[in-house]
């Protein structure tokens, strides 16, 4: 379906207009769409930064819907621990946990589908998946293989009672050798893709403590007392030592890799039949040890 609006208020910057004029949309897949051509100003291919004026007409027209849709894929999992009831990925860089509607397939919960029964509890597009991790964000996930093992585990996230340990690379040097961010969250006021910190947000809490200090950064463990969506990247910008590589709370000049140096290292539950206390420790992916490895040749503190 065609969307047409005439420039009637505002010149400027075609992306800039088009975000006022489009407001369903979001800036980000505006400039994407006049990027691939979908956006034209006066039935013509711009670039975003293209100069428009009043009177000009923009012309989108939004690609189709893709379907969400839920099936096995057969697509490698690094298995760290299963049994009946429960599982335990190491999941990579890159790779979202659940389809939305940005990404529809490919994700874990396709890869998880293909190989074993999952629990019902957490909605249709979410079986099995008890917590989460960013998509750049690497390692270890606690999978429900069935409804009982799903209300344990749900239950000890809610209680507080897991181990949640990740390994992070930030900017800058920090002083303290450990630390508590007590700050809530919600919804970024300015951009509605970030989480901030705001006064009416959801209670938050990470605490920290200093593996290693280099010149220009800091290596830290963070332990989650809650699990709010990019609440560690969020709450290290808040103390002014954003992650390194990340996108979209990091500085432009930082680490290059796959995304931010994030890695949920250490995994500890209590197994919902025998109540077991378990415990699971993974190794940073390859290129968060190279960068380690690197900073530890040149940039030791």
């Amino acid at each position: 379906m065609v969307e047409k609006r005439k420039i009637e208020l505002t010149a400027g910057r075609v992306d800039k207009v088009a975000a006022t004029l489009f407001s369903t949309y979001s800036r980000s897949q505006l400039k994407q769409w006049i990027i691939g051509g979908q956006l034209q100003v006066n039935g013509q291919t711009v670039k975003p930064n293209y100069q428009v004026h009043l009177g000009d007409e923009l012309e989108l027209t939004p690609p189709p819907i893709k379907q969400i849709s839920l099936a096995p894929e057969k697509i490698p999992l690094e298995v760290v621990y299963e049994d009946p009831d429960v599982l335990v990925v190491n999941k990579p860089q890159g790779m979202v946990v659940h389809p939305s509607a940005g990404h529809p397939d490919h994700t874990l919960v396709n890869a998880l589908l293909a190989h074993s029964p999952l629990s019902t509890i957490n909605g249709e597009f979410r079986p099995g998946i008890v917590h989460r991790i960013d998509k750049d964000t690497s390692g270890l996930l606690m999978v429900a293989k069935n409804d009982f093992a799903h209300r344990s585990l749900a239950a000890q996230l809610k209680a507080k009672s897991n181990v949640r340990e990740y390994l992070a690379l930030v900017h800058g040097v920090i002083k303290e050798e450990k630390g508590t961010i007590n700050a809530p969250l919600g919804r970024s006021p300015k951009d509605r893709k970030k989480q901030a910190v705001v006064a009416d947000g959801r209670p938050a809490v990470t605490h920290f403590s200093v593996v290693r200090r280099y010149q220009n950064y800091t290596l830290i463990k963070c332990f989650l007392e809650t699990g709010r969506t990019h609440q560690i990247r969020v709450h290290l910008k808040y103390i002014g030592h954003p992650l390194a590589g990340d996108p979209l709370y990091g500085p432009t000049k930082t680490l290059k890799g796959h995304g931010q140096f994030l890695h949920a290292g250490k995994l500890g539950f209590k197994h919902p039949r025998s109540g077991k206390q378990l415990l699971f420790e993974v190794p940073p992916p390859a290129i968060f040890k190279k960068i380690l490895e690197r900073l530890d040749k040149s940039d030791r503190n």
